[in-house]
């Protein structure tokens, strides 16, 4: 069994529970010989009062994770708990489980209430789900956790508790949690089979449209035991816990305002290799930003004009030179949505006030109907397959998202990337470079005067039956490949 350190701000604090000579006073821990002289990978459990920035509890996590022991709640942790724009994002997705559970317990007309978690567990076997998923977020030995009723229940806020803010009913609840997490979690792990890699893959599996069908990430999980790489999917609950990879694939819709780009943010910070990259996410998935960047590089693409709302609101003949119909796009849609073809000058008023609604900006850019879009997937720098997406039957895009709710795809049609033209994939290879060397999908027309590039997605599809119909678990294993050639690299330049 690990050697275990209870670290408490004042020896006081431990007064109401047993003695123990695993209990040291922070500054034993930080600058006397119990931090010192514990063995690496020791288990800390930090209970002092507080973890405000460089404040005693801060400094125990921060130095303990100095020392190699396995602390907790790690740095990354308490930085997480100050921030309600992290933690806010991981927890949307309890709230239908916190309002079931709640109405279990019989709470009354109470519109708020609290309660601490102690090591995953909750005073209340309602709660016993939420308490252990809060737990595995953020890694923290007590949280009180409050609650409130706006219409149905969800959790208003989490703070970091303390042995000192638990009311003399809660103290029992704490010292049995406390022993059960000691006798189930410090005992030596199991060894892992060896792998050669620890690769999350981020999904949604409630996407009505994902970037990856099921089978598709069936298939990355089988492939990659095969190549000797652990894929493990993962959902927006696991952000706290993304240190734990060696790699991170988001196969979710990227957007800067949610939680896959914190993700990515995150996994790069702790040295993952990512795919989508935070700067790749920026830069593909704004409309506005891709089509200066293609025109300043020269790389041919529609005929483009951005334009606030008063400036078309006054004068929509200035979309004349693009002629008509044109096509409006907010700047972040994806799948065909957030698009708009107005056939005339008067159309556009209507069409305003529907994408000043997401916002401030709109890109305008000229019609160009043809049969079916070229979909280059380039990873690296160089192409791995070639796709023709059909316009949907009767429409005029790729998918139609009708009134109903309903979105009809058009067929598809992969072709090895030899056959394509090559015209098309030296030009999706120009315009994928400006944006890095991740994996991208780069969507190209090819009109009256050649291939001109649409845009460039940071997150292709990669679904079973349609992008691998010709490579197979080729493509899967290409992609997996480059994971592995990335790590080995940050090896060689980094052995330790």
């Amino acid at each position: 069994m690990r050697q275990t350190i209870v670290v408490v701000e004042d020896l006081q604090d431990w007064r109401p529970y047993y003695p123990s000579a695993a209990v040291v006073s922070a500054a034993e821990y930080l600058v006397g010989t119990a931090g010192a002289e514990a063995p690496p990978h020791c288990q800390v459990v930090n209970l002092c009062r507080g973890y405000r920035y460089l404040s005693t509890g801060y400094y125990v996590s921060l130095l303990a994770e100095a020392r190699g022991h396995k602390v907790f709640p790690g740095i990354r942790s308490v930085n997480d708990l100050a921030r309600r724009s992290i933690w806010g994002v991981s927890v949307e997705d309890l709230d239908g489980r916190v309002h079931k559970a709640v109405d279990e317990l019989g709470v009354g007309e109470a519109r708020t209430f609290s309660l601490p978690f102690a090591f995953g567990t909750s005073p209340h076997p309602a709660l016993a789900g939420v308490a252990r998923q809060l737990f595995e977020m953020f890694n923290c030995p007590l949280l009180r956790v409050k609650f409130r009723r706006q219409g149905s229940w969800a959790i208003e806020s989490i703070q970091a508790g303390s042995l000192t803010g638990l009311l003399p009913e809660e103290e029992d609840g704490f010292a049995a949690a406390l022993e059960g997490f000691a006798r189930k979690v410090w005992r030596s792990p199991r060894s892992r089979p060896r792998t050669r890699c620890d690769l999350a893959i981020l999904h949604n599996p409630s996407e009505a449209m994902p970037p990856s069908n099921k089978r598709a990430l069936r298939n990355f999980v089988r492939v990659g035991k095969s190549m000797g790489i652990q894929v493990d999917l993962i959902e927006r609950q696991h952000l706290g816990q993304i240190a734990e990879w060696d790699a991170l694939l988001i196969r979710e819709t990227t957007s800067v305002s949610d939680h896959t780009y914190l993700f990515a943010k995150r996994a790069e910070s702790e040295g993952l290799v990512v795919m989508d990259d935070p700067q790749s996410i920026l830069r593909c998935t704004n409309k506005i930003y891709l089509a200066d960047l293609l025109r300043t590089h020269k790389v041919p693409g529609l005929a483009s004009i951005v334009a606030g709302r008063e400036a078309l609101r006054h004068d929509p003949g200035k979309l004349d030179a693009l002629g008509w119909p044109v096509v409006l796009k907010i700047p972040d849609g994806s799948f065909s949505r957030g698009i708009t073809k107005v056939d005339a000058p008067e159309g556009i008023p209507a069409a305003l006030d529907l994408h000043f609604k997401q916002s401030e900006l709109v890109l305008a850019q000229e019609f160009m109907p043809t049969e079916f879009d070229w979909r280059i997937g380039v990873l690296g720098g160089r192409p791995i397959f070639a796709c023709r997406y059909f316009m949907s039957k009767g429409h005029w895009q790729v998918v139609h998202h009708k009134s109903d709710g309903q979105a009809v795809e058009g067929r598809h049609a992969t072709v090895p990337v030899m056959e394509a033209p090559r015209a098309v994939v030296r030009l999706a290879l120009r315009a994928a470079n400006l944006i890095g060397d991740g994996l991208y999908g780069v969507d190209i027309k090819v009109g009256p005067k050649g291939p001109v590039v649409v845009e460039v997605n940071d997150n292709p599809n990669l679904d079973a039956g349609i992008e691998d119909a010709y490579l197979g678990d080729d493509l899967y294993r290409i992609i997996l490949q480059e994971f592995l050639r990335r790590l080995e690299l940050r090896h060689h330049d980094f052995p330790w």
